[in-house]
């Protein structure tokens, strides 16, 4: 499967090359969502055929149905030790998300291509095809091996996030695993950035692969700041001064991405758009049910989540404890507007990671998003570059500081 992902890879650098450098002024606006997550069994079980009806917040119907254009497809892993057997286990997990990515290609072409640089994901758009682009999610998965961000660039990787939930060997994270000994985040033991976290980054800036600082804490991310020479992009984060949440950024730390070039991509996700502890406690009583009926000891997402009994649960939940809706999605797409300007913010659902919300439930009410963005008053020049265009020029930003 990694030779066919290679294939793919192939094909979209010289799709690349005809497309030209970059996208024109002149391309059709696009609408591109950085963070999109997937299961573990991702299309090796029928009902996580994406080119089928799926459980799903994102398959290709719902993606061509709710026009949206283009999605990076996250290689996620969950903390594991630092030890040889954690990087064992997560280079094992993140093989077999790449696999997955490339099945779902291989097996539907004529519905969505590889994108490895902007001008393909245009090229893809002009000739009516969705685009799949690959991000990293915990750099934890490149087992303390420089080497592995190289393969994952050659099998399509375009971004790479530096940590998760608990702190890594890359740097600390904004949720720090403190009930097993990890100091709380801005605390005299977060440390920031560490040696091996430095190498990552500077390797992916000669790459040409994005520096993703989403779920690191404050202090990585100013490490992070000082160490790169290319633009950096949050794939998926929020506004703190909107709603005080360790994975929402502080304003001064929004400034300081677009002052060098960056992009904070809004995330969709409910805990960072509204503070809900009602629904929080009903979800996790609801999880610990669904997994005592479905004979396990412990809630698994990927097992669990697309249950009936999940999904009955949840529209019960909801009566009550009602989602945050698009229109406070876009208040907080605003307030970083206001902060970081226009050519600094974008989109990022979180879908099938725990992200969705009232208006903008999967990808099949995209649309309902940009007519959001047209209520508060955002014109179409702005709504073009939020959705899509200020990630692509980072991305190709990127690309040309790697060339150089």
């Amino acid at each position: 499967m990694l030779r066919r992902l290679a294939c793919l890879t192939a094909l979209a650098f010289a799709g690349n090359v005809l497309a030209g450098a970059a996208p024109a002024q002149d391309d059709p606006p696009i609408t591109l969502d950085t963070h999109v997550d997937i299961p573990f069994t991702y299309m090796h079980e029928d009902r996580f055929d994406v080119g089928r009806d799926t459980p799903l917040r994102v398959d290709l119907g719902k993606m061509e149905r709710g026009g949206l254009n283009a999605a990076f497809f996250i290689v996620w892993v969950p903390q594991h030790r630092l030890d040889a057997a954690g990087y064992a286990e997560a280079m094992r997990q993140a093989e077999q998300k790449y696999d997955a990515i490339g099945d779902m290609l291989m097996k539907y072409p004529d519905r969505i291509r590889l994108a490895t640089t902007p001008a393909q994901v245009m090229a893809n758009h002009k000739a009516g095809l969705l685009s799949a682009m690959i991000g990293i999610e915990n750099a934890y998965s490149l087992g303390h091996d420089l080497h592995r961000l190289d393969a994952a660039y050659d099998r399509g990787a375009r971004y790479v996030g530096l940590v998760h939930v608990g702190d890594n060997d890359l740097c600390t994270s904004s949720l720090p695993d403190t009930e097993h000994g990890e100091s709380a985040m801005n605390g005299p033991g977060d440390h920031g950035m560490t040696d091996f976290g430095r190498a990552v980054v500077k390797r992916a800036n000669r790459l040409g692969i994005m520096v993703d600082i989403s779920h690191a804490s404050d202090r990585c991310v100013r490490d992070v700041l000082a160490v790169s020479t290319a633009p950096l992009i949050a794939s998926h984060s929020g506004a703190r001064a909107v709603l005080d949440h360790p994975r929402n950024l502080p304003d001064d730390l929004l400034r300081a991405i677009a002052a060098k070039g960056g992009v904070v991509q809004a995330v969709a996700y409910k805990e960072f758009l509204k503070k809900d502890p009602g629904r929080e406690a009903a979800e996790k009583k609801l999880q610990a049910q669904v997994a005592r009926a479905a004979g396990d000891k412990e809630y698994d997402s990927d097992k669990h989540d697309y249950l009936p009994a999940m999904a009955e649960g949840m529209a019960e939940i909801e009566k009550t404890y009602p989602l945050p809706t698009v229109d406070d999605y876009v208040k907080q797409i605003r307030h970083m507007v206001e902060v970081a300007g226009i050519d600094h913010v974008g989109i990022a659902s979180d879908f099938d990671g725990g992200g969705g919300i009232t208006g903008w439930a999967d990808a099949s009410q995209t649309r309902n998003l940009t007519a959001a963005l047209r209520r508060a008053g955002f014109s179409e020049q702005d709504i073009a570059k939020i959705w899509g265009g200020n990630l692509l020029r980072v991305w190709g930003e990127v690309e040309r500081d790697a060339e150089r």
